[in-house]
């Protein structure tokens, strides 16, 4: 008994600090999530309501403060209206978070094949839109496309794309060491900061990275550049092994990944 009171007397003081540590968490990974989808705005408007509220509050502004009480419940269908796409955006990010992945996460490989066609069809200004799948189910951007299920090889994505081809214009979508789906399109972002440069192909990545964690890679065919899209940000004109390494991260690859990459992979003779 005597041990027990102990521990409850402890608990008693151990219990604030796991709560204010829980809740420190817990708003990290709010603002990590709102900064990821760009719902950072609605981060703002809220907080600029709030101050004002105060504001009203301290100095007795009787009239503000009847006026936000008056307008506060529009105020709330307003931001649901207008921030409609970046609560959308959130609240997927939130699903599709590693706290809710249940079971072993899939490997993604022959990440070589997809470089390799990429330098090929960049140097000869052909573009290129290849959709590295993750956890979210993109069935519905597939079923637009034409499926192929086909083993991942360079020399399918060149044929593909450095061609005029029926399937050259979309994206192919990859998983498991196949090509799932070709010549699909996918939504096209409504960020507007993305430089007006910019074709329909890197808007397109940005777009698809904004709704769902998929990775994508686009080669632009005026400049050759290689850039991919993940986490509604587009990472333009970067270099082989920076490509190599975020994908390794994001995907997951393990070293015996690799190594089965390079057993199984008959791509690589083609120059």
């Amino acid at each position: 008994m005597e041990v027990f009171n102990k521990f409850l007397y402890l608990y008693d003081y151990v219990r604030p600090v796991f709560d204010i540590l829980i809740l420190t968490f817990l708003l990290y990974k709010a603002y990590d999530f709102m900064a990821k989808t760009n719902s950072i705005q609605i981060l703002k408007s809220v907080i600029i309501v709030v101050i004002a509220w105060v504001i009203a509050i301290l100095f007795k502004l009787d009239t503000i403060l009847w006026l936000l009480s008056v307008v506060a419940p529009g105020l709330v269908i307003a931001f649901a209206v207008i921030f409609q796409p970046e609560i959308r955006k959130l609240f997927l990010r939130i699903g599709q978070s590693s706290w809710f992945a249940f079971g072993k996460r899939s490997k993604h490989t022959y990440v070589d094949s997809v470089l390799l066609a990429a330098e090929m069809l960049s140097k000869e200004r052909r573009g290129m839109l290849a959709v590295f799948m993750r956890h979210t189910k993109l069935d519905n951007y597939m079923q637009a496309g034409t499926k192929l299920n086909a083993d991942l090889s360079s020399s399918l994505l060149v044929t593909i794309y450095g061609k005029d081809t029926p399937l050259h214009d979309g994206a192919c979508f990859i998983q498991g060491g196949k090509i799932i789906a070709a010549g699909c399109f996918l939504p096209l972002s409504e960020e507007y900061t993305i430089k007006k440069t910019f074709g329909s192909r890197h808007r397109a990545a940005l777009g698809l990275s904004e709704v769902c964690d998929a990775v994508v890679l686009v080669v632009s065919e005026e400049t050759g550049a290689i850039s991919l899209a993940y986490d509604s940000k587009l990472n333009y004109d970067l270099k082989i092994p920076e490509i190599t390494k975020i994908l390794e991260n994001l995907l997951e690859i393990t070293p015996e990944d690799k190594n089965l990459e390079d057993t199984i992979d008959e791509s690589k003779p083609i120059s």
